[in-house]
């Protein structure tokens, strides 16, 4: 069981401590990131506290890069506010337990996530048409070593559907990959199948293995 809450400038050093646990250098950055891929993994590989300290900027200015949110074990939230605007958490479970976060979802306005509609599988797709009013992009998933395959995905989701209205969102889209054979942990960055598929999201581009989903909320 799991409380799932919108992230917040007060939640940044638990959030750093995922990232460092899961030896991520990346800090939720990668979108936004204008440089080339080779400088990108230049960074990670010897300026990771730059990601690091653009993430709590980004946390701390309450951003849209920065939205997302975090998974803590049941009753087990910070003692500070979740975000700027104070806390909000759709989580459940008993009271207890201790206060590590355990899993980490963007969930970033269309307009900060450029990079990954311009992506070449994705770039003027028809399910991309129309008014785009309201709809937020679940960019990447990350869930501490220790606590995957427990339902850490499928509760992150869970809890964006809730959480989404009171962000303006009306739909949500998801960009998973669906292997055709067993990848490691980390190769499913962008989220689970299972996890949307079991929160009510519907395909709405096929294109193997990288197809798109999305939810109204």
């Amino acid at each position: 069981m799991y409380d799932v809450t919108e992230a917040g400038a007060g939640d940044a050093d638990d959030l750093a401590e995922l990232f460092r646990a899961t030896g991520s250098p990346c800090f939720c950055r990668f979108w936004h990131f204008t440089g080339t891929n080779n400088e990108w993994l230049d960074r990670c590989a010897n300026a990771p506290g730059e990601n690091e300290r653009e993430m709590r900027e980004a946390l701390r200015a309450g951003s849209g890069e920065a939205r997302g949110v975090i998974a803590r074990l049941a009753g087990s939230r910070s003692m500070g506010p979740s975000s700027p605007s104070g806390d909000r958490s759709v989580g459940t479970g008993s009271p207890g337990g201790g206060r590590e976060v355990v899993g980490w979802m963007k969930v970033a306005p269309i307009e900060v996530m450029k990079k990954a509609y311009d992506r070449r599988l994705y770039r003027g797709l028809p399910c991309f048409g129309g008014d785009r009013t309201g709809v937020l992009a679940i960019g990447c998933f990350l869930v501490h070593p220790e606590h995957r395959k427990r339902g850490v995905s499928e509760a992150l989701v869970r809890g964006a559907i809730l959480l989404a209205p009171a962000w303006g969102a009306r739909a949500l889209e998801a960009f998973p990959r669906r292997p055709r054979e067993p990848v490691r942990d980390d190769e499913l960055w962008t989220g689970p199948m299972s996890a949307f598929e079991r929160n009510g999201f519907v395909e709405v581009h096929s294109f193997e293995p990288y197809p798109v989903l999305r939810r109204e909320v």
